[in-house]
């Protein structure tokens, strides 16, 4: 069954949520609650001896100790105790305890009364204030406040800062702007800074789908720069860079570190990440642990692994768990589960239910969904309803489709017509429909064009192609030079690989052409093998050619048990020698017999003979 719904890396790139900046000392030392942790191992008893000697010098009038204190408590969450220090401080002029007070105000709901006492720190030069009230005016829709206060902050430094203002530039459309903050921020080790950067700089490299519903680069590679940033983020525990990073790794065919990363990615929690392993598991062979991590990812809500279950289960004829995870892929917004499922009645003779899904599949804009709803129509008769399918997928993309529109049309005898979509689904690389495209040109008398198109499909596999491209170059080739005895040399040329590649397909004609081929160089055993191959597969000529191969090396006996063969397939010829076998022999009735089979079949010329000799053997009974 051909299912739907590989292996996805459809990423999304998400904004990063940054905390605003709590000062912890004079020199402005922010922290990023998503990147920079705490040491929880720090001694308490340590950490009381300090606080208590902060407090004694805040008392005191220490301005860099009420700072410090302040901080301190509004780190630990004690606002009230952590306020008026902080306000003490700041009316003496201590910019980062006016920075911490707007951060304090902010977590109380008071934002404007917050964004004033940012804004007398950044006036003083506090980097992190001059980002906090950026993102504050940004909150609010002013852009170009928000811009201008991030833009202090990045240019002194500050990692968030950078960060906001690319995130910022980025959303109106500076691009050269937004890569150049980004890439500042993912130097100074921002992981979701990182992450982003790689994302700008993979998707400059045209992507096309791969037929796995992987987007893969054109180019053959994620650019370097790009891979060194996702690297550099994954590192940091970015989950969708651990995952962007395990499929460049897998595509260049590095399938054990790729793992790694989509094991790391997986155990973090995206669910992409976990169906990606699967896949990898399951071509390696290990459908087992593939199932388990399909499972994890399918109950995470991720629709591509539920398609994976189902296609599991279904080969393994548990039918009913497929269909249910399949359902599940539908429930998840995959349209591939809808397109599965029918794929799955229709298996099993469910022709209603099929429809059905692929109708579903097919209105939510599954391509091949719609070409299969329209071949399903065409078998129950309904050409007029299957047209609309057709046309719709083939307009969607679908190869498959815009090749049976040909056939739709060509069976209307609306030939001009069936061409175009032939032509559409050969440039698309549809083999049989270059294999019709190839016969109309020469149809046409132009040959050039039709020799383009059936190399293309017999390229692609078609021994029809293959054969007719022989035939071109076969009536091309001169005659073969004679050597000095006067035997023909013989040199293989590419019309007879051509016919041999045919021959090897089973193509019947090109069987007896190279039988033929082999037999005027003399090769008689090569020649009576392919006769005997294509008289075997019910080739008329084939059996006539082996009986005159059998005949001329003294098998008479055998040669007409294939000359029988052969007249009772039509064949003229061969009706002619049974009746010259039979008059030989004396068995007068049975040569009229066949030499009135022979008349009645021709040619004309069979049957000018064929008349001689019956009219002979008619005198010869009568006498």
């Amino acid at each position: 069954m051909d299912v739907m719904g590989d292996k996805a890396t459809l990423f999304e790139t998400g904004r990063f949520v940054q905390s605003s900046g709590v000062e912890a000392t004079p020199d402005e030392t922010s922290e990023e609650a998503s990147d920079i942790g705490r040491d929880e191992s720090r001694d308490e008893t340590g950490e009381a001896v300090e606080e208590a000697r902060r407090r004694l010098a805040a008392e005191a009038g220490d301005v860099e100790a009420m700072s410090v204190l302040g901080a301190l408590l509004l780190r630990r969450g004690d606002l009230d105790g952590a306020e008026p220090h902080l306000r003490a401080a700041t009316t003496a002029g201590d910019r980062a305890a006016a920075n911490n007070l707007g951060v304090l105000l902010h977590q109380r709901g008071y934002p404007d009364e917050a964004a004033g006492w940012w804004r007398v720190a950044a006036v003083a030069g506090s980097a992190p204030a001059a980002h906090a009230l950026g993102r504050h005016h940004r909150e609010r829709g002013d852009e170009p406040a928000a811009e201008y206060w991030l833009r202090q902050a990045a240019e002194q430094g500050h990692v968030l800062g950078a960060y906001a203002l690319a995130d910022l530039l980025e959303h109106r459309g500076d691009h050269p702007g937004a890569e150049r903050w980004m890439r500042a921020a993912a130097e100074r080790g921002h992981r979701e800074a990182a992450y982003r950067l790689a994302r700008a700089l993979d998707r400059r490299e045209p992507h096309v789908p791969d037929g796995r519903g992987n987007a893969i680069a054109k180019g053959a590679a994620v650019p370097a720069e790009a891979e060194q940033w996702y690297r550099q983020a994954a590192a940091r525990g970015h989950r969708r860079a651990a995952l962007h990073l395990g499929a460049i790794l897998e595509r260049r065919g590095e399938l054990k570190e790729a793992g790694r990363w989509y094991l790391t990615s997986a155990k973090d929690g995206e669910p992409r990440a976990a169906c990606a392993l699967g896949f990898l598991l399951r071509d390696a062979g290990d459908t087992e642990n593939a199932a388990v991590w399909w499972l994890r990812a399918a109950q995470d809500g991720d629709g591509n692994a539920a398609n994976a279950l189902g296609a599991l289960y279904a080969e393994r004829n548990q039918t009913q768990t497929a269909e249910r995870w399949y359902r599940a892929a539908m429930d998840a917004g995959d349209d591939n589960g809808a397109y599965n499922l029918a794929l799955l009645c229709a298996e099993q003779g469910r022709t209603a239910q099929a429809e059905q899904w692929y109708r579903r599949a097919a209105y939510a804009g599954h391509r091949e969904a719609a070409n299969a709803l329209a071949v399903l129509l065409l078998q129950g008769g309904d050409a007029a309803g299957a047209e609309p399918w057709f046309s719709k997928a083939a307009e969607a993309g679908s190869v498959d489709a815009a090749f049976n529109l040909g056939i739709l049309f060509a069976g209307r005898g609306e030939d001009a017509v069936a061409l175009r979509w032939y032509e559409r689904a050969a440039a698309a690389g549809h083999t049989e429909a270059a294999l019709q495209v190839g016969i109309a040109r020469l149809r046409e008398g132009d040959e050039q064009a039709a020799e383009v198109h059936l190399r293309c499909a017999a390229g692609g596999g078609s021994a029809e192609a293959a054969y007719r491209l022989a035939s071109v170059l076969d009536a091309r080739r001169p005659p073969q030079p004679a050597h000095e005895l006067g035997e023909t040399v013989h040199e293989k040329t590419e019309c007879e690989e051509w016919y041999e590649r045919a021959a090897t397909q089973g193509h019947r004609r090109a069987q007896v052409r190279v039988g033929m081929l082999a037999a005027a160089r003399g090769d008689v055993v090569q020649a009576a093998r392919w006769y005997r191959t294509a008289a075997e597969a019910g080739s008329r000529n084939g059996a006539f050619n082996l009986g005159l191969l059998l005949a001329r090396e003294g098998s008479e006996p055998e040669a007409a048990v294939w000359w029988t063969r052969a007249a009772d397939a039509g064949h003229g010829r061969a009706a002619l020698r049974l009746a010259l076998v039979y008059a030989r022999r004396g068995e007068l009735a049975e040569g009229q017999r066949w030499a009135d089979r022979a008349v009645s079949l021709g040619p004309a010329e069979v049957a000018e003979r064929a008349a001689r000799l019956r009219d002979a053997l008619r005198e010869e009974l009568s006498a």
